[in-house]
């Protein structure tokens, strides 16, 4: 009974603690600092007016330079593209804009590109009033349907994936159509306001300034100054390490093992080496790469429909994300339940039989110490990127997008590596709450493991079985008392509530930690049929397949109902919310435990391929790095996308092969170095006693895929 009681005191704790951060009248985990050093100084855009120097270039445009004035107007305002389709944005020509720049005699006119708002009825004043008709006839069409609702709803609060708030977003009114807000680009003189350009150059009155960009405008911070000799030190030692090693190894022909190791530990050539190099391992399960490999690239894919630039035909995008075409990628957020499953698991398999319950809690401080240094190199260079390097490398009229992710990250880098991110809002790298969640997960392991390891099979089943039923039961009473959506596609629906779904819920420790559980309860049943020797029919191993798929499958589907926007079935929101993960994770984990068996068949043949290998390896850097990527090629994109699942699978190739390759040079550059240096200094970890290592080397079987 000390297992079930130790679970349920530490899952009650965990509803006690998200009952109270779900009450909506308590706003504490918001974080609104202001910025100490905003990637964007506000002082900058003050400093450079000059109402007089204003009125001498727009002089010398309009009386002077009729070329250079045309060029100011071509960037902008105009009519938006595409309003029948749902876009109410004009880029303009950011390029073009801020690419002005010539010298007359004493001054020099310099380009600024500003985003301003206008509505409906000052469209007339930037076109032809066939123009304006047609405008206001695509509204009229598009209010007379549902999706006018959608795109209200969306415009109504404007959001980035994970949370990240857009500084210019469009608000459309709800009753009446002509309050309608357009956000289109214009170019001025530098050192003019918006107001005094737009009264010279155009006969726009009601506008509302959103934002405006020009030249060398990013001010550093220190955080610059510290990743410049951070990634100029990993380079200097990169250089040294790699060329003592071509030295030794490849010209003069030295044994490796004859070498210094801290010497090695940033070659490029050892490390890549290494990292493409593949041994068979004894107790591997195979199987488990493929899974790995599969579940991220589903995850980048899913984050790449989710960061894109303005659409010229953004009611397509959202009418195919509520069809059931798209559930292949509308669900690909059980990816990273996939993984919350794979931890569990490889917790309880890489220690039962191989150390004991007393020398765990010996080594206890090993436990924790070996986790939190493998994380956290990789996750502080990323850190790092995002704060001194990603906002200088490149600029674009979205370029906001990669400027909020590097606020929040000057300001609160910290909470990031402390791994409570998934409890504060806005987070530096938001898409790491997973990892808050699975470091918090593993903390709270060695109170299963100590029961699991004891050698004791009822017990240790006791414990897996209690950590599992307490988890469900804690997480579905909390998930009927809320009453969350079932599913995050619903936001298009029901913007209101996504809000209160994603912090209360999808960011929650106590909603995700099912599959955690029955990964644990798998890492010790292969064990157990391993000891036992298990052996099914074809019969047995049929009938158990099709059980497993259709499990799958309805874990799959289950959200299909949700996209319709009729539904409005409460209780099966809950139910979802409640048993969709946790099944999920059962299928993975008999899919995982047939294959290591030798039941896999072909399935076990396809995720066993050595293709799988090295993206399985560099999953932990695409993770980290995908979506800070994926913010820059957003944020630096000129002009409209047009929607089009050909189109974005596409532009997700051209990403996957930029992430891969950065990623690569990350594994090997940071990841690797300090793994070694690491290793070295704690000795290899826990270390088993001999009498253990002679009884492993007898009673472990090969664990293979095959």
């Amino acid at each position: 009974m000390m297992p079930i009681k130790i679970v349920y005191v530490v899952l009650s704790t965990l509803v006690l603690t998200n009952k109270v951060n779900s009450d909506q009248n308590k706003r504490a985990i918001d974080i609104e600092w202001e910025a100490v050093h905003p990637p964007f100084d506000p002082n900058i855009y003050e400093e450079i007016l000059d109402p007089e120097l204003c009125a001498k270039q727009i002089e010398y445009l309009i009386s002077n330079d009729t070329l250079l004035l045309m060029t100011f107007l071509e960037t902008g305002p105009r009519i938006p593209r595409g309003i029948l389709q749902g876009n109410l944005i004009d880029l303009g020509n950011y390029h073009q804009c801020l690419g002005i720049n010539k010298e007359i005699d004493d001054m020099v006119i310099d380009g600024k590109y500003c985003q301003i708002g206008i509505g409906l009825s000052e469209l007339e004043i930037l076109g032809s009033r066939t123009e304006v008709e047609n405008a206001k006839n695509a509204v009229d069409i598009i209010s007379k349907t549902d999706g006018i609702n959608l795109y209200r709803k969306l415009r109504n609060n404007l959001e980035v994936l994970d949370g990240v708030e857009s500084k210019n977003a469009l608000r459309m009114s709800a009753d009446n159509v002509d309050d309608l807000q357009f956000s289109v680009a214009i170019c001025v003189p530098k050192p003019c306001s918006v107001r005094q350009a737009i009264e010279n150059l155009t006969e726009l009155i009601h506008f509302e300034e959103q934002f405006c960009r020009f030249k060398n405008d990013k001010p550093l911070a220190p955080g610059v100054y510290v990743a410049i000799v951070f990634f100029s030190s990993i380079a200097l030692l990169v250089i040294l390490s790699t060329s003592y090693d071509i030295w030794n190894t490849v010209i003069h022909k030295r044994d490796p093992k004859s070498l210094s190791t801290i010497s090695l530990s940033f070659s490029a050539y050892t490390n890549a080496r290494h990292l493409i190099t593949f041994k068979p391992v004894r107790g591997a399960l195979e199987c488990v790469d493929g899974i790995r490999a599969i579940s991220m690239a589903w995850i980048v894919m899913g984050h790449s429909f989710g960061v894109f630039p303005p659409l010229m035909n953004i009611l397509d995008f959202f009418q195919w994300g509520m069809s059931v075409g798209s559930m292949w990628l509308t669900t690909a957020h059980i990816g990273v339940d996939t993984f919350f499953m794979l931890s569990g698991l490889l917790i309880v398999y890489t220690t039962v039989g191989k150390i004991s319950s007393m020398k765990l809690l010996k080594n206890l401080h090993l436990f924790y110490l070996n986790r939190l240094l493998r994380m956290f190199p990789l996750l502080a260079a990323t850190i790092l990127l995002q704060v001194g390097v990603l906002h200088y490398i490149h600029d674009g009229p979205m370029w906001m997008t990669v400027a909020i992710q590097t606020e929040d990250c000057r300001s609160k880098w910290w909470l990031t590596l402390l791994y409570v991110q998934n409890y504060f809002r806005p987070s530096c790298l938001g898409h790491t709450w997973y990892l808050a969640i699975d470091m918090q997960l593993h903390i709270l392991s060695p109170l299963i493991l100590f029961w699991v390891l004891s050698g004791k099979k009822k017990l240790a089943w006791s414990a897996l079985i209690a950590s599992l039923l307490v988890s469900l039961t804690a997480s579905s009473i909390y998930n009927f008392m809320y009453n969350f959506i079932g599913s995050s596609i619903r936001f298009i629906l029901d913007l209101e509530e996504i809000d209160r779904y994603t912090r209360y819920y999808y960011y929650n420790t106590l909603t995700r930690c099912s599959p955690f559980f029955v990964g644990m309860c798998f890492g010790y049943l292969i064990h157990y049929w391993r000891e036992k020797n298990i052996r099914l029919t074809k019969i047995m191993n049929c009938m158990l397949w099709i059980v497993d798929l259709t499990i799958l499958w309805c874990a799959f589907y289950v959200s299909t109902p949700m996209k319709k926007a009729a539904f409005d079935n409460q209780t099966m929101d809950n139910l979802v919310n409640s048993f969709m993960r946790p099944a999920w994770a059962i299928g993975l984990g008999w899919l995982i435990l047939a294959c290591a068996e030798g039941y896999g068949g072909p399935i076990n043949w396809f995720l066993s391929l050595q293709i799988w290998k090295l993206p399985s390896r560099l999953s932990y850097a695409i993770y980290l790095l995908h979506m800070p990527i994926q913010f820059v090629i957003s944020g630096a994109a000129s002009q409209h996308g047009y929607f089009s699942v050909s189109n974005f699978i596409f532009i997700y190739s051209g990403e996957v092969v930029i992430i891969f390759i950065v990623s690569f040079a990350f594994t090997i550059l940071v990841e690797s170095p300090f793994s070694a240096i690491f290793k070295m200094l704690l000795g290899g970890g826990i270390k088993k006693p001999k009498s253990e290592k002679r009884d492993d080397k007898k009673n472990i079987q090969k664990s293979t895929c095959d």
